[in-house]
């Protein structure tokens, strides 16, 4: 990364020409627990690059929000300048808090990619911890805010996002609130059952 984490990852190269998805997981566990859907992402003919923040996995360094948006940052750079992918064919994909990762990503002034996908995600981090603590005062006291709501809303790209009425940890009315932030174009997709 830009300030000298090591970012580690797994790039899975399709054919030729083909989109490739930038994935960004979620909070618990590391790229190794992300197998099943490198095989549908992979399955679709696309390339996949899998990376773990900092701290997660066989990355060196400590998470922080600061810190995760740098190392997804390093594996767009990764892409489009070391594997001289063009931006427009990366799809930039995150699953719950990796959609907040995504959506910061995708919405970096110099980051042009050509779609975002968030599933499972929250708005923000104190507003999903203030459904589990309502009791305190989780917005004054939260370390980490990852606004995924406000990220979206820089997006210029086309943005899918996916969320079920099932999901035992984030709210549908998260995915909800996320789709009516997003600009257009935009479509959402709702899942059936718990995610993967």
């Amino acid at each position: 990364s830009r300030d000298g984490i090591e970012v580690h990852g797994w790039y899975v190269p399709a054919g030729e020409g083909a989109p490739t998805v930038l994935f960004c997981h979620g909070n618990a566990g590391n790229i190794s627990h992300r197998l099943e859907w490198l095989k549908i992402l992979h399955e679709m003919g696309l390339a996949v690059l899998l990376f773990d923040y900092r701290g997660y996995g066989q990355s060196s360094g400590s998470p922080d929000e600061q810190g995760t948006y740098a190392d997804a940052r390093a594996a767009w750079d990764f892409l489009t300048r070391s594997k001289r992918t063009p931006p427009a064919s990366v799809v930039i994909f995150g699953e719950s808090l990796g959609g907040a990762i995504a959506s910061h990503l995708a919405g970096d002034g110099d980051v042009q990619p050509g779609a975002l996908i968030v599933t499972s995600t929250f708005t923000s981090a104190p507003d999903l911890a203030s459904r589990f603590y309502w009791y305190l005062p989780v917005r004054l006291l939260a370390r980490f805010n990852y606004p995924t709501a406000t990220h979206v809303q820089r997006v210029r790209a086309p943005i899918l996002v996916m969320h079920s009425r099932d999901d035992e940890i984030v709210p549908f009315a998260h995915g909800e609130e996320i789709f009516r932030r997003a600009n257009a174009p935009k479509q959402f997709v709702e899942l059936v059952g718990r995610s993967i």
